[in-house]
């Protein structure tokens, strides 16, 4: 099967970072509620000058400095947020514009949650094997959730944080697999409602989320070793979408798998939705935590509901 090569990644994160002490100062919690209860000991909130354009423009940069790619040779730029800067147009064609590009190509967003890296690239790669996208995707995940937490409800503010990063990749004979989901049941996340009357903070009911988080992520990466003809003992490394420790440690034990196979970084940055993958993604790389030719399983989960899982080579 065609895969995807990733030449490059990147990421970039607000300046203000919160820490749970910072968050005890503007709530009823601590720093040993938070961290006890989710791994969490701080994130980044964006400022009045920062935005999910401009933290996927900085992450799109160091991407493509890191692939040795130009912002003119991208044949498709596609980003996955659900708190973009404005309905339209689009944080993608605002990037493309932040970029400098002068090539006229297809830029838009999608919106999968948490999940949504994994659609994205997904869809990227269907575009590039359709002809429709040139040689090279840039696919940015990028959230500014600060906007729309409620700062006085305790179990949902402490939980996200901002971000954003972003990879270029391009088609490329090595194993991938990719599994998506989705139906209509929101378990409880909601967030910024349109309607008359409606809240337009985030609303979360965490322990719905719990329940379906550890049910599916050991169902979807099954189904994904099952597609690719591997299974967990051969892959290097698990990215789960980075909500909570508490799941992962969960989805460790259901699993029977070593603790040290499944990456962890939520105690830096929180829960940044569709940030989340590739943070964890560019922060290995970069400490040389994942080598060449190794094989990395990424999974997510997030409102819709929405899941998926994808096999990379590296």
């Amino acid at each position: 099967m065609t895969g995807l090569e990733i030449l490059g990644t990147g990421r970039c994160l607000p300046q203000r970072c919160v820490t749970n002490d910072d968050m005890a100062r503007m709530v009823d919690t601590s720093d040993e509620w938070i961290s006890t209860r989710t791994g969490i000991r701080q994130r980044y909130f964006c400022g009045e000058d920062e935005g999910v354009v401009s933290l996927s423009t900085g992450a799109a940069r160091k991407a493509l400095e890191k692939a040795g790619v130009s912002a003119d040779q991208l044949g498709l730029i596609l980003t996955a947020t659900f708190t973009p800067d404005s309905f339209t147009p689009s944080v993608a064609c605002q990037v493309h514009e932040a970029l400098g590009c002068t090539a006229t190509i297809p830029c838009f967003d999608l919106n999968a949650a948490c999940t949504g890296f994994i659609y994205a690239l997904e869809t990227a790669r269907s575009l590039l094997m359709a002809g429709s996208a040139g040689e090279y995707a840039l696919v940015i995940g990028a959230e500014c959730i600060s906007r729309v937490l409620d700062m006085e409800d305790r179990s949902t503010c402490v939980l996200f944080g901002d971000g954003a990063a972003a990879a270029v990749v391009r088609l490329a004979d090595v194993p991938y697999a990719c599994i998506l989901g989705g139906r209509g049941e929101a378990a409880g996340l909601h967030a910024n409602s349109l309607l008359p009357g409606q809240n337009r903070y985030l609303f979360m009911d965490g322990r719905a989320i719990f329940r379906f988080a550890v049910d599916i992520i050991p169902k979807c990466l099954n189904q994904l070793f099952e597609k690719s003809g591997t299974s967990l003992e051969q892959v290097d490394h698990v990215v789960c979408h980075q909500a909570n420790s508490r799941i992962i440690d969960h989805v460790v034990k259901k699993l029977g798998a070593p603790e040290d196979k499944f990456y962890k970084n939520m105690h830096r940055y929180g829960n940044t939705s569709a940030a989340s993958i590739p943070l964890a993604l560019d922060e290995m790389l970069e400490s040389g935590a994942i080598r060449p030719g190794q094989t990395v399983a990424c999974v997510g989960f997030g409102a819709g509901l929405t899941w998926g899982a994808v096999l990379l080579r590296f």
